[in-house]
């Protein structure tokens, strides 16, 4: 299928430390916008960012994906994943749809209800804590469902009468960007948060891990929760066709150097334990280029989904990672599907 799509996923870790090319916060920033833009000279269909917060990656994603967006001109710009639970969700609609408007619709925002993190009980701190008797999954729901509306534009809050010319009604959060609400993914780690997402509308980030394991490979695992995705989204009764991404550590071996980094990488799915949860997470896809061209064209979620995003090692700095995708885009992507834009119909 010649509609697949590339991408790359950073995030935009930075310490400073012997061998990293990315020191300090600032580095962190313009070194993601500037490995958007040669992503988009290579020809890649997308430039997301892990968000964290409290630790020494990117935290704040709208002012970033702004900057990449003016800075180039045809890329999807995105995350992978917001966390809701640390989110306003009317401001958040706000923020994304300037960034939407500044990139002219490229916008692909991935979020969820985050993955583990450094601090303890970080959400509560930025004072948002579970109403009594719900959970952080319920709160990160919650939040999500205020701010799909208000991306689509429902009015929600009442007007003041007296600045209304004395007529009751309600508002909607402006700025409007169209179609920004077919361009919200839900970062699902298990099967049956796909189904949830599918029945909301959103388009599918399938995790880097699922927090289940039945016993088969974790390629397989993810094209079983796209499968069910896609029926349940069949059964709500969209219109549209939704999107599905799934991501890889893909490391093209070509030089001493990449060996040095990544010859000794397990090509293995890892099984753990995950906040008490069995989890399975895909391996690392490590060697030389047509291997891994093989290898990832029989990767079964690879093949199902329409986007791939590419994990990239971002503290070895631009040009490393600019060679690595141009690598990948040269001499991998292709036993997928994928086709460069200037030779698409």
């Amino acid at each position: 299928m010649s509609d697949k799509r590339i991408g790359f996923l950073s995030f935009g870790h930075w310490q400073p430390i012997p061998g990293s090319q990315v020191r300090t916060g600032r580095d962190a920033l313009v070194q993601s916008v500037e490995l958007a833009v040669a992503a988009e000279e290579i020809g890649l269909d997308g430039a997301y960012v892990r968000v964290h917060h409290f630790a020494r990656q990117l935290a704040s994603p709208f002012p970033l994906l702004a900057a990449m967006a003016v800075r180039t001109r045809r890329i999807e710009v995105g995350t992978g994943v917001i966390d809701m639970r640390y989110e306003n969700p009317l401001y958040m609609a706000e923020e994304a749809a300037a960034t939407d408007l500044l990139s002219d619709g490229r916008l692909q925002l991935g979020v969820s209800r985050g993955s583990p993190e450094t601090a303890l009980r970080g959400s509560e701190a930025f004072g948002y804590v579970p109403p009594e008797g719900s959970t952080d999954a319920d709160l990160a729901r919650q939040k999500t469902a205020l701010f799909l509306a208000a991306v689509r534009g429902e009015r929600l809050v009442d007007a003041d009468p007296r600045m209304a010319g004395g007529m009751p009604g309600k508002l909607a959060v402006l700025p409007q960007s169209p179609g920004l609400a077919e361009r919200i993914w839900w970062g699902a780690g298990t099967r049956a948060t796909g189904e949830w997402a599918a029945r909301q509308g959103m388009n599918l980030m399938s995790s880097t891990l699922l927090s289940e394991d039945t016993g088969v490979p974790f390629d397989e695992l993810q094209a079983d929760q796209i499968a069910r995705y896609r029926a349940a989204w069949a059964d709500a009764g969209w219109e549209r066709t939704p999107r599905v991404s799934v991501s890889r550590s893909v490391m093209p071996i070509t030089s001493d150097l990449d060996r040095q980094y990544f010859g000794e990488r397990s090509g293995e799915d890892q099984v753990g334990l995950l906040e008490g949860v069995r989890a399975r997470f895909g391996k690392s896809y490590v060697g030389e280029p047509d291997q891994l061209a093989e290898e990832l064209a029989k990767d079964a979620a690879v093949r199902e989904a329409d986007t791939l995003l590419l994990t990239v090692p971002n503290m070895l700095g631009v040009e490393y990672n600019a060679r690595l995708l141009e690598t990948v885009a040269r001499y991998v992507a292709p036993a997928i599907g994928w086709v460069h834009p200037d030779d698409r119909g």
